[in-house]
């Protein structure tokens, strides 16, 4: 079964351009160290909870989208080797991150069933 990198974040709305671009020059550098799949998807109907939210979670303000996102990988070795690639690989560090990264929620996960 694949293996899951998570992530949830907020993205002023006025970077959304901008954020596409910098996940569209990411996919490359993931499928090198072995990604089979990327999903980017821009809040459509995210509702604010009572609770707990995505939004919550993110602590988004005005003007800010939720973004969700995942990677797929083959195998968890292959997701860390990748996530290991970010300190000695330079093309990582020409990434844009037109967002605060210091609200972005992320984990790896197994696959318990797969469709």
């Amino acid at each position: 079964m694949s293996y899951v990198s998570g992530f949830l974040t907020p993205v002023p709305g006025k970077n959304k351009d901008a954020y596409l671009a910098s996940a569209q020059k990411s996919w490359p550098l993931f499928k090198d160290y072995g990604a089979t799949a990327m999903r980017e998807c821009w809040e459509a109907d995210v509702p604010d909870g009572e609770v707990t939210s995505f939004p919550m979670a993110v602590k988004r303000e005005d003007g800010e989208a939720v973004v969700f996102s995942w990677i797929l990988w083959p195998d968890k070795a292959t997701a860390d080797a990748c996530w290991a690639s970010m300190d000695t690989d330079p093309r990582w560090r020409e990434m844009d991150m037109p967002f605060d990264g210091k609200r972005m929620i992320y984990g790896n996960f197994e696959t318990l069933f797969e469709a």
